[in-house]
Order: structure tokens, then sequence, then C-alpha cells
């Protein structure tokens, strides 16, 4: 294989959709199993949807990802600028060259022109489509004379350049994940390479810019199948050398009909871009993973296995390993059920392998926000809960009986655990937890497992009164752990009050 140059290149619009991103993932996996560069170009030629503080999110949602690009706007710019807005002096040289070679021509229709020409068709059932078949009857170079063409450049006509699109041949494309691809050119239309405005359409500029800047694999989304075989007669117009193409499959709403759309995150309850997202217009507030306490990694894993299968069993995989695995033969042609309830299974995997001390800190951190302080330690604490956990900010929920003892006991919890004669027996436990001088969890497990055993009861009439009296429901991790946490004192003070209450 020749250099690997991949590129992602999305348009600042908004925010970028976690479908944006999974394409730059892949692109970015592609270059890496490589050896190859990936690169980002911001493709702005629709002036009209800009959005400020896009093209920073971007960047900034790559950075968080650690997946960040090798060339771009303000790294290593060997092909710069990187930004079609500050390449539009390349394009119309481009468009005119197609002129000279027969492949595209003038157009001088007007909008009004042309929709006359959509609403006749629509009355006679029809559909308007500007090629083959009639092109030579519309206001362009391909009818007008010589004369009539000069003078309306003369004047300063407003005028577009359509693609001449072939007639009467079957087109044969390869894709590296559909496989082979066939279409009647003459279905196709003559598509506008430049605009009156004197900016390229996306067609234009993305084949230029892909062959200036050396790309040899288009890896992109299925949305733009379609313009494949436009791009493909644009090289073979040039005499350039196509890329290979790759189309991955759409990301489908939780459901699994119709493509997860920017609005459905907040909508249906979960995030669908990396960052959060301030409208600068409206000031609405769209989620992100990174808030709502994602890790990156996590996202990284997740969506590499939506429309990607490594052909294992296999589910949990570092960058490094997902870089080793990754092969664009396996990805799938079919859309990719997007699971909510998956992502945060892919969270609690990795709130397993986080590193205790850096778990302990984010604990530390959200206790002195709430502003408790504790004598506990924290990090035999956080090692305890993060077994239940699936975010950081999980642990307080799931300890915060460890800072506040119980106000109210479960109603259900307390008919179950709590019978006639549990509070005589809870007594009893209370003699004998003061008689435990070293209350650490293996002695209070030792002293009190005897103890129910000398008297010959069942384990959970002593287990589950008094998890109750220290939790405030039957949940939670061992009891001995959270009693010798809470320490000898508490541990009574709690059973006390249970017994007071119950």
């Amino acid at each position: 294989m020749s250099a690997v140059r991949v590129r992602f290149a999305p348009s600042p619009t908004g925010p970028l959709h976690i479908g944006g991103l999974r394409t730059a993932l892949f692109n970015y996996l592609f270059a890496k199993k490589n050896n190859g560069t990936f690169i980002l170009r911001i493709e702005d030629t629709d002036q009209t949807r800009f959005v400020d503080g896009a093209e920073a999110y971007i960047k900034e949602a790559l950075d968080w990802c650690n997946i960040p690009y090798d060339e771009g706007h303000g790294k290593n710019e060997k092909f710069g600028p990187y930004k079609q807005s500050e390449r539009k002096h390349l394009y119309k040289a481009y468009a005119e060259e197609l002129i000279t070679k027969g492949n595209a021509y003038y157009a001088f229709d007007t909008a009004e022109a042309l929709d006359a020409h959509r609403k006749e068709h629509e009355a006679n059932g029809k559909t308007f489509i500007y090629n083959w078949h009639n092109r030579e009857k519309l206001t362009n170079s391909l009818s007008l004379s010589a004369e009539d063409l000069a003078a309306k450049i003369e004047t300063g006509e407003p005028y577009v350049i359509r693609f001449k699109t072939p007639q009467d041949e079957t087109l044969v494309m390869q894709d590296n994940i559909r496989g082979t691809i066939t279409i009647n050119t003459n279905t196709l239309d003559d598509k506008v390479l430049f605009k009156s405005d004197g900016m390229p359409t996306y067609h234009l500029a993305n084949i230029v810019d892909d062959h200036l800047m050396e790309i040899s694999h288009v890896i992109r989304g299925e949305e733009w199948l379609p313009s494949m075989p436009l791009h493909i007669l644009l090289y073979r117009a040039f005499n350039w050398k196509a890329p290979e193409f790759a189309h991955l499959s759409l990301i489908l709403k939780p459901v699994g009909k119709g493509k997860l759309s920017k609005r459905d995150g907040d909508k249906l309850g979960f995030p669908v871009f990396p960052l959060n997202w301030e409208d600068p217009k409206s000031g609405e507030i769209s989620s992100g993973y990174r808030e709502a306490g994602f890790y990156p990694e996590t996202v990284v894993n997740f969506l590499a296995l939506l429309g990607w299968n490594p052909g294992t069993e296999q589910e949990i995989f570092s960058l490094e390993e997902l870089i080793a695995a990754f092969d664009l033969a396996k990805a799938n042609k079919s859309g990719a059920k997007f699971d909510p309830e998956k992502n945060k299974w892919f969270q609690q995997q990795y709130i397993q392998k986080k590193d205790l001390k850096e778990l302990t800190s984010n604990f530390k951190a959200l206790l002195k926000d709430k502003g408790i302080s504790t004598s506990i330690n924290l990090e035999n604490l956080t090692a305890m809960l993060r077994e239940r956990a699936i975010f950081s900010s999980d642990l307080y929920e799931l300890g915060k009986y460890f800072f506040e003892a119980p106000a109210s006991y479960e109603t259900k919890a307390a008919k179950k655990a709590w019978k006639d004669g549990t509070s005589d027996l809870m007594k009893e436990l209370i003699v004998k937890i003061e008689g435990i001088s070293d209350f650490s969890t293996e002695n209070a497990t030792t002293e009190i497992k005897a103890w129910i055993t000398a008297k010959e009861i069942g384990f959970g009439k002593v287990m589950m009164p008094l998890r109750l009296a220290l939790v405030g429901s039957l949940s939670g991790p061992d009891v001995y752990e959270i009693a010798a946490t809470l320490g000898r004192e508490e541990t009574v003070a709690r059973l006390n009050k249970a017994i007071e209450v119950l």
C-alpha cells in the first residue's frame, strides 16, 4: 500500500454529532493501523450555515477522545490552508479546466426559470432533472452560440458551472465496505460545481482538495454514497487517480429505525454529542458525553463497535488494541442501532479499570463540592463502591449513608428484615460489637459469624436488620465492610436508632 493519507472533513455548522465523531475515529484507526496520516480539513464553502465556535468544538472533541489530527490548521501544514474558505482562489481554475476539456459548461438558467421547469414537470407527473436529455434545450454554453455566450460573460450575467455527466454509460465502482456498485449515468443530474457567488460547491472543492492533499482513502458516512458516481467521474475528467472509497453504515435510533439525529439526544434522554454545546444564538445547551460523566475511552470503545465488528467476542478495547484490530473489511454494510444502555455498560467496565487513586481524587472533589468532610479512608471506600458505579458521580449516591445516618428506612425492606424479636436480637448484637476491641472487617466478620453460629439462628435474621440499620435499605456492599468503615461507635449508634424507630 502506498502512503496512507485520510481526512476527516466536517462542516462547521454546529456541534460534532457522534456519527461524525465515529467517522473521524475510523479514519484515525485506519491511518494509525497503516502508519498513515490523519488530516483535519474544515469544509466551510457554505458560509450561510457557518456557526461561530463550531470549528473549535470539533478540535476540542477530537482532543478529548485522544484522536487528535496529525495534519491540519496550525499543525504540520504541508498542504495548507486547511479551510476551504481560505482556498477559494483555487477552485475556479479547475472548474474552467473542465470546461476546456468538454466536461463542464456554463449555465445561465435563473432560479425562476428552473422553478418553472420543475413545476411543469410535476404537473405532468414527472421529475425535473438537468442532464443529457434536456441540457441542450436550456440556457447554457452547450445551447448558446459563441457570440451569445461571449456577450453574457462580458456583461457579467450570473452563471454557474455544471458538470457534463456522460451519457449511456454503466459506471462500475468499488467500495471497500460495499463491494462493487454499478449505476447508469443517464440517471445522474449535471451537478453544479461552481456557484454564482464565486464559491465552489462541496463536490468540486472536495475532489480538488483530496487530490492536492494526496488523500489515498476516503472514509465517510453512507449519506455520501449517492455522491460517489459524480466524484469518480470528476477524477476521471481531470485524469487524476481516484482514492479508494469506503462508506460507513448509518447510526440508527435506539428503536432501530431511522438515522440518529442531532435532535434525538436530549429528546430521548441521552447525549449525541461528545461535549456540551451551547447554541450561540439561542443559548440552548445540548448535553455531551464528557459532561454526562463518560470517559473518553468509553466513548471511543462503544463508537468503534457501531458498524464494525472485530470478528471475535472481545468488546473492551484500548485505543492501541483498536488500532491493531481495525480492518475496514470488517465494517458492516447495514445500519448500527444506537443503544444508550450498552453505552452505560461500557462506562461501567471502564470505571472498574480506572486507576483507584484517580477515582478517589474525583470522589474527594465531589464531597468537597457538597461540603462534606470525613475521617473515612476514601480510597478504601472508593474501592468498595466502584463495583456498582457507572459514573464517578455515582459514588456519592451509592455511599451517602457513610456520611449521614439513615433518616428513614425503606418500608418493604423494614417489613422483610425487622420481625418480632428483632429488636431484642439487635440489642444482643450491640453488646457483642461493643466487646470487639479491634473492629476491623476481618475481626468483625469472624466474631459476629461465630456469635450467630453459637446462637444457632439463621444469618439473615442478623445480617438483614444490621444492614437496614446501617444503610436504610437492603442494598450496598458487604455489611461487615460497611460496619468496619463506619466504626464501632457509629455502628452501635445506628443500631440503637433503628431499634428506637422500628
